[in-house]
């Protein structure tokens, strides 16, 4: 088996999703929210980095995917998004673990069908997906569907026998 951690990269909420990979199969592990805390910028990122860190020490992944940080209308927020994504890399970097980065539209492909899906349409698939009850905090969610993506992405890669 094969455990993957997903992160969905946000400068005041970071989703992690971890889920284990038996062949074809996706087995649910954890997920969750790591609030930012502090008013500084810099507090906020290693607030990140300590929370990001926590989850790799408790799951000890095998591989981890991110989220590529996407450029929207403003500048100000990507730069924050790519700084919060760079303390959750840093915190995920272990000598052990292989990681890996798509873009939001390969991410709702792999999970959807579509690139273009919205936020409802790729919480309500995780939970297919993952064969969850209840509802799953958005980012938490997102996270899940990175780790997702990445198991998908692998199994075909390996059946290929292209490598991951």
């Amino acid at each position: 088996m094969t455990r993957i951690l997903g992160i969905d990269p946000g400068s005041r909420i970071t989703g992690y999703g971890v889920i284990e990979m038996d062949n074809n199969r996706a087995i649910y592990v954890d997920c969750g929210c790591i609030r930012a805390v502090g008013e500084s910028l810099a507090e906020r990122l290693k607030s990140i980095y300590d929370g990001i860190q926590a989850v790799v020490e408790t799951h000890t992944p095998d591989e981890v995917s991110i989220e590529k940080v996407f450029m929207g209308k403003n500048v100000d927020s990507a730069l924050k998004l790519g700084q919060a994504r760079g303390a959750a890399l840093c915190a995920a970097q272990t000598p052990e673990a292989l990681i890996v980065e798509y873009s939001p539209t390969e991410i709702k492909k792999a999970i959807v069908g579509k690139g273009r899906a919205d936020k409802t349409q790729v919480q309500h698939m995780v939970r297919i997906l993952l064969n969850l009850q209840g509802k799953l905090q958005v980012d938490a969610a997102d996270a899940l569907a990175i780790a997702l993506c990445h198991g998908h992405t692998r199994q075909m890669l390996n059946k290929l026998d292209l490598g991951t």
